[in-house]
């Protein structure tokens, strides 16, 4: 029925409103009061940038929908993990909705017609535009409340902590190790982390040594790479001078803690109360200046032949205990974050001595942010000193970065991966079979790790040149379909990668992730929300849940996008709307993965 018909899209999607009309709908147009209300209300959120958190994804302190035009806010809950806050993919930039075609002011006329209407169909870039009293029961929204569980670092992070309770899943497998600084045992469990793994590194460092010869780490300029190659992020070494001598029992400490750990993990259970060997009477402080100095600074180790087949026989034990060792190499980098972001304001990156090499990128990109290092006390420091008006105190995370990934022609990649959940009671979940890669602007090293080598999202990708070190065969906009990457796998005589271990692993995390978090979400029948995950590529193709995003952007930046992201639009409209009265209509590319 017409009246059945009626719907409102606000923020810069298009094709929804075209593919919408298409079908017969009327839009519902925001008046010219309820746009100026909805930029005065976008000026306010920037403001708000000083106490709340972004991409809140779903929060609370929504907005009233009245059929008289215009909004009246309302106050909601002060959970510190549901704040209101328009999610940050489309945040930073002013985005503007394409000119309708409507030549003799049908649309418009329409649209009078129903100004006094409640649209039936509601696709919104953050949930403050809609209030869900006033909603009927078969209205349909493009968000659920409270999906701050995980589509925030934080919320992620908390979620997947208790995952183990919920499902036999063990997030080790597909999501890096990460903390909440901001919780006391939560950053005593990070320096303990820090501490272990910098252990273990020292041991994989002091194999790498060829016979007695120091070394230290330098990454392979891209030049001496073969062609077709796949360029992993493990470093090479040269010789360098050893300068003053270790202290002879570093290795013997290593070794002695790795022992004591072992022996933890293999007596450990669920509620990881056993006494932890970071408690022992090592001076930890001397240790970690010391392994720095293997790690970054050139420092040798001499090895007895025992002690490297202890080193070899430790290692190979704790890999069965542990499945990140081999993605957590042997440079102990660590990323800060803050914990309610998204979009890599400042991720993965740059030091502060970078920022004065920055050129025209945005003061926002050069703040703190997000940031790479390799010094526990410069996690510690940071965290405690950085002063973003966007952060709140104690809202940052710690996670261990992914050092031993896939990369292509000597280039850091990242894989966008859309889904839709059109039901949480039962949960039921869509993967979108197309994805797309991004790619950064300048070739990845871990002996450097500014934002254009290390942060591959689009909005802070699109400030930087390509560096004239990059592989000419790394594409202009940054941009492969995943049909082209498996091009590339098969090309490395890896075919069957991208549908045995990649999207397989794929699946599996972001259904793990729904999961954790589905206690927590605001349901509400008749709603859907279309997500965008985000996902790095391990060298043995084993895909790592980094994020996901609660509005992935529709913008294209390629021909590739401009594709994929009005097909995936398209395809969502099919599965949420045409097969509600045609339940076997194409639903394109997505395909149900999940139905409790």
């Amino acid at each position: 029925a017409q009246e059945k018909k009626i719907f409102m899209v606000q923020g810069p999607y298009p094709i929804i409103r075209h593919l919408l009309r298409a079908r017969g709908w009327v839009e519902r147009k925001l008046p010219s009061m309820g746009r100026q209300l909805e930029q005065h209300r976008g000026d306010q959120n920037k403001q708000r940038q000083k106490t709340r958190p972004r991409n809140g994804g779903g929060g609370q302190g929504e907005a009233l929908l009245n059929p008289c035009g215009g909004a009246q806010p309302f106050l909601g809950t002060t959970d510190p993990l549901h704040y209101a806050w328009p999610p940050a993919e489309e945040e930073e930039e002013k985005e503007e909705e394409q000119c309708d075609e409507d030549p003799n002011g049908i649309h418009d006329l329409m649209s009078y017609l129903v100004r006094d209407r409640l649209p039936n169909f509601i696709w919104t870039n953050f949930l403050e535009a809609t209030d869900h009293e006033l909603l009927q029961q078969d209205h349909v929204v493009n968000h659920y409340a409270r999906v701050d569980a995980f589509t925030t670092k934080e919320g992620l992070c908390l979620s997947l902590q208790n995952l183990p309770w919920i499902e036999q899943a063990d997030p080790n497998t597909f999501f890096p190790r990460c903390y909440r600084l901001g919780t006391t045992d939560e950053q005593e469990a990070f320096i303990e982390d820090f501490r272990l793994t910098a252990a273990r590194s020292l041991l994989k460092l002091a194999l790498e040594e060829a016979g007695d010869r120091p070394v230290r780490t330098k990454q392979v300029p891209n030049s001496e790479m073969r062609a077709g190659e796949s360029h992993l992020s493990h470093p090479k070494h040269s010789t360098a001078p050893a300068g003053s001598p270790l202290y002879p029992e570093l290795v013997e400490e290593a070794l002695e803690v790795c022992k004591q750990h072992l022996g933890v993990l293999r007596h450990q259970d669920i509620d990881r109360g056993t006494p932890s060997p970071c408690r022992t009477c090592i001076n930890w402080d001397r240790f970690l200046q010391e392994y720095y100095r293997v790690a970054h600074e050139g420092a040798g180790l001499v090895l007895t032949r025992q002690q490297r087949k202890q080193c070899q026989n430790l290692l190979r034990r704790l890999a069965e205990q542990l499945p990140q060792l081999g993605m957590e190499g042997k440079l102990n980098v660590w990323i800060l974050k803050p914990g309610a972001e998204s979009q890599g304001r400042g991720k993965a990156g740059e030091s502060r001595e970078h920022t004065s090499h920055l050129g025209g990128v945005p003061p926002s990109l050069c703040s703190p942010g997000i940031v790479c290092t390799t010094r526990l006390e410069e996690v510690l420091q940071l965290a405690r000193g950085f002063t973003a008006p966007s952060v709140r105190v104690g809202r940052w995370v710690v996670q261990k970065y992914v050092e031993q990934l896939l990369t292509i022609f000597g280039t850091k990649f990242d894989i966008r991966q859309w889904f839709v959940v059109t039901d949480w009671k039962p949960l039921t979940v869509w993967f979108y079979r197309d994805c797309y890669l991004r790619f950064c602007s300048w070739p990845f090293s871990l002996c450097h790790l500014e934002r254009a080598r290390h942060l591959c999202n689009v909005s802070v990708q699109k400030w930087y040149k390509t560096s004239p070190d990059q592989d000419p065969r790394v594409p202009p906009d940054k941009i492969w379909s995943n049909k082209q990457f498996q091009e590339y796998l098969a090309q490395l005589g890896q075919a069957d990668a991208w549908h045995q271990v990649l999207v397989p692993g794929m699946k599996a995390a972001i259904l793990n992730a729904l999961r954790s978090a589905q206690d927590q979400v605001g349901f509400r029948k008749g709603s859907f929300e279309l997500y965008g995950a985000d996902f790095l590529v391990g060298e043995d193709c084993q895909p790592w849940l980094l994020e996901i995003n609660s509005c992935p952007t529709m913008r294209p930046s390629s021909a590739v996008t401009r594709r994929l992201c009005a097909n995936v639009q398209r395809d969502t409209l099919r599965l949420v709307l045409d097969r509600k009265n045609n339940p076997t209509c194409s639903i394109g590319a997505f395909e149900l993965i999940y139905k409790e």
